[in-house]
């Protein structure tokens, strides 16, 4: 007998008299699993007693169709087993019964991404929630997003149990992206834009919990202006690589730097109140921001038993892992006059203030434009365009050795060849060239800078429309390897099997997977192909590179 999708009818994998090892062999391989012997165990495990084991089977036709649409239906059926563990089974299986929508949803999950489906065990009335129109249907709005986030801190008062709570706000919204994603619901550009958004807010709602603790104890930092007046000193988190151009992976770090309004002065205690901590009024400036710094990185990376809030790399400060974790302005204007490289330039086209003070962030970047694009008087040549180019191009040489070194070359879709990095390197070369006399073309979003770059006749629309559908390409696969186990990874599995799920995540199909692996593999290599030409037509022909004559040009006639 057949189900309704032509394969075996399952249910007498759970309903028979007599069990045949062959027959559930043989329907159990139909549906796509390959250890039968730990599929069978997991569907007599959520089984159960009599009732559950007939409640199950009304519905395991449709569950096993719905797996085996996905990448690892035999991970699937552990989560599976997993969850109803954690459930009361027989009205969980009602419900299951009638919501066929959320039995598929849940089988994706599933399938698809073990650290998606970890949330869901954990917290199985967040089944329910997903299953709220809303929720789904359309990407969640910052201003949402800041209002559910602010409701859910409101009765909190203890430092601990905020940041707990950040932690599960953080889980939430992660479920919801990366489902939105699964389902092909959200985007590339959507979907980063969804992450940036949490990232910041989350970022941001720390920094309130730790600076409001750190003034109970210490007081307020604050310095005197040149008119000698007394002013809070103002603090501000920017947003560096993907982060601050609004285009953050599942599993990204979030690169931060951390910057106060003026070196000078100390904290002082609010009027008419006393600081918890005996003689802690009067400490510096500088070591209150960097208790600050510290704290809230701390707040930001700890794991609890509610996970963590995000990773941080705070290696794009100054002086990088040996610096100090938080600098005045002033601090930071001497560092990039004197010691400021070519990488730290282009990277800081991406800065943008993601927490703390709004006027101390716009102050930062104000103060970088002469480092990132030299000073207002001097002139851009061919000559010195030239030495931007081969200083970028320096850099990406090592990196091309350490994916060598790595035999990564060909399999890092971020940092090999062909890859992302190359793509953002392109774009923000040119920036840094032609940004200081034509602000027309500065974006922080690569995407954005694309399209800007057509709007001035740099590049033609078909090439925009090359790079960009390549650079979606990459970045989709980057997340699909992420959201996997949540762990920051680039590579293509080296395996054939787990490059296969590889493809079922992006959405290859599964009809034929042989298939779906073969068209999955000719398109990276097309789209890397086609990256790295475009690369090497501008940093190893440059001085013959149209996009360089055009952006050239573009220099010289601007006022």
């Amino acid at each position: 007998m057949l189900s309704i999708s032509g394969k075996p009818d399952p249910r007498p994998v759970l309903l028979a008299a007599e069990r045949d090892p062959q027959q559930i062999g043989a329907i159990l391989t139909a549906y796509g699993l390959h250890d039968i012997d730990q599929a069978d165990r997991n569907l007599q495990a959520m089984a159960g007693d009599p009732h559950h084991r007939r409640q199950l089977a009304e519905i395991l036709p449709i569950l096993l169709d719905a797996i085996s649409r996905t990448a690892d239906p035999d991970q699937a059926l552990n989560h599976w087993e997993r969850l109803l563990g954690e459930v009361t089974r027989s009205s969980f299986l009602d419900y299951l019964r009638s919501s066929p929508r959320m039995l598929d949803l849940l089988c994706t999950i599933f399938g698809n991404s073990d650290a998606l489906a970890f949330t869901v065990i954990r917290d199985p009335m967040l089944v329910y929630w997903l299953s709220e129109d809303a929720v789904l249907s359309k990407p969640p709005a910052r201003k949402e997003l800041e209002s559910a986030l602010h409701k859910s801190l409101a009765h909190l008062t203890v430092k601990e149990m905020k940041l707990e709570a950040l932690r599960r706000f953080r889980r939430r919204e992660m479920l919801r992206i990366g489902v939105r994603d699964l389902l092909r619901l959200s985007p590339v550009p959507e979907t980063t834009g969804s992450l940036s958004d949490l990232a910041s807010l989350l970022i941001h709602a720390a920094y309130e919990i730790v600076d409001a603790d750190l003034r109970q104890q210490y007081g307020v930092p604050m310095h005197k202006t040149k008119q000698g007046r007394w002013v809070e000193t103002g603090f501000a988190v920017m947003g560096m690589g993907k982060l601050g151009g609004h285009e953050l992976n599942y599993s990204s770090d979030v690169d931060l730097i951390y910057v106060y309004a003026s070196h000078d002065g100390e904290t002082k205690a609010p009027r008419g109140r006393q600081t918890m901590k005996p003689g802690a009024v009067g400490i510096s400036n500088e070591e209150y921001f960097e208790i600050l710094s510290r704290e809230l990185t701390k707040a930001l990376v700890e794991q609890t038993r509610e996970g963590y809030v995000f990773r941080v790399d705070l290696r794009l400060r100054a002086e990088g892992s040996v610096g100090q974790l938080a600098r005045s302005l002033d601090d930071y204007q001497k560092y990039y006059a004197t010691r400021g490289v070519v990488w730290e330039r282009l990277a800081l086209l991406k800065a943008w203030p993601v927490a703390g003070s709004m006027e101390v962030g716009l102050a930062f970047l104000k103060m970088v434009k002469p480092f990132i694009f030299g000073p207002p008087k001097d002139k851009i040549d061919l000559s010195g365009a030239l030495a931007i180019v081969q200083d970028v191009r320096g850099v990406k040489d090592m990196i091309d050795a350490k994916m060598a070194d790595r035999g990564h070359e060909r399999r890092n879709v971020k940092l090999g060849i062909g890859g992302i990095r190359e793509i953002e390197f392109l774009v923000q070369t040119v920036q840094v060239i032609a940004g200081k006399k034509v602000a027309g073309l500065l974006d922080r979003g690569t995407l954005g800078a694309l399209n800007r770059f057509v709007r001035y006749k740099l590049i033609s629309t078909q090439e925009r429309d090359d790079l960009t559908a390549a650079y979606v390409f990459l970045r989709d696969v980057e997340h699909k390897l992420q959201m996997v186990q949540d762990f920051q990874t680039h590579a293509l599995p080296e395996t054939a099997e787990e490059l296969e799920r590889c493809a079922i995540r992006g959405g290859y199909g599964t009809d034929d997977r042989a298939q779906s692996v073969a068209r999955f593999r000719a398109d990276h290599e097309r789209y890397t192909g086609l990256v790295n030409r475009f690369f090497r037509a501008f940093y190893y022909d440059a001085k013959t590179s149209p996009v360089l004559k055009a952006t050239m040009r573009l220099v010289t006639s601007a006022k």
